[in-house]
């Protein structure tokens, strides 16, 4: 089974860095956003360390959402999904390879530009540092749900959109502890331990269930 995860994982990653792109998109789109809003918002350092939190994870938020239209549009264009499913591997497995692809993608880069966003927001060491661990556990809960509303939508004429209405509400509490997290950590460290917590439970219940329900969503978009 491993073996197949890996199979899956490295022809994703190859095939993505042939249309770099879209790779770029992705994060040069969150870089973008969060280096505007303080040009709209002026330059107080009080005020910007009040909203970068909120500013950073909806960025990220909506970034992780431009790529998610096509997690499994290619492959079912050319017939590698039909494939997939007529293999003897669990197809839930064959899922969280493709999830994880997504996830080194999109979601690890924005980790590790963490730091940079929290310098121009003026956020102290120790607020960057929660920003990184928020989004490390954060964004793969972000490329999980993603993946339910993108098997609900293959094929679908508009599914951007839909997608869109179908995971944003399901974002709403890893938005709200993922920034919350960051705000904590400005006061103390200690209390940022409760959203750390919510933050890994959602990601384990992701990592159970949105592959299954993904999977499932998956075999009937192909009947």
């Amino acid at each position: 089974m491993l073996t197949v995860v890996w199979c899956i994982l490295e022809r994703d990653l190859k095939l993505a860095l042939r249309r770099r792109t879209d790779v770029l998109t992705t994060l040069f789109f969150f870089i973008i956003v969060v280096s505007l809003f303080p040009l709209g918002v002026g330059s107080e350092q009080a005020l910007l360390r009040q909203l970068g939190p909120g500013v950073v994870w909806v960025a990220a938020l909506l970034a992780s959402m431009l790529a998610l239209e096509r997690l499994f549009a290619a492959d079912h264009e050319d017939g590698t999904l039909e494939q997939m499913l007529l293999t003897r591997e669990p197809l839930p497995l064959l899922v969280i390879a493709k999830v994880l692809a997504h996830w080194l993608l999109t979601g690890l880069p924005l980790v590790l530009i963490a730091p940079l966003v929290a310098l121009q927001y003026h956020l102290p060491a120790i607020a960057a540092l929660a920003m990184m661990v928020a989004l490390l556990l954060g964004t793969p809960i972000l490329s999980l749900i993603g993946a339910i509303g993108a098997a609900l939508t293959l094929g679908l004429r508009g599914g951007g959109i839909l997608l869109s209405l179908l995971i944003l509400p399901l974002y709403i509490p890893v938005l709200i502890y993922g920034a919350g997290a960051v705000t904590v950590s400005m006061i103390a460290w200690a209390d940022t331990q409760p959203y750390f917590l919510l933050l890994g439970a959602f990601l384990l219940l992701a990592l159970i269930f949105a592959p299954l329900a993904a999977a499932a969503a998956l075999r009937i978009a192909l009947e």
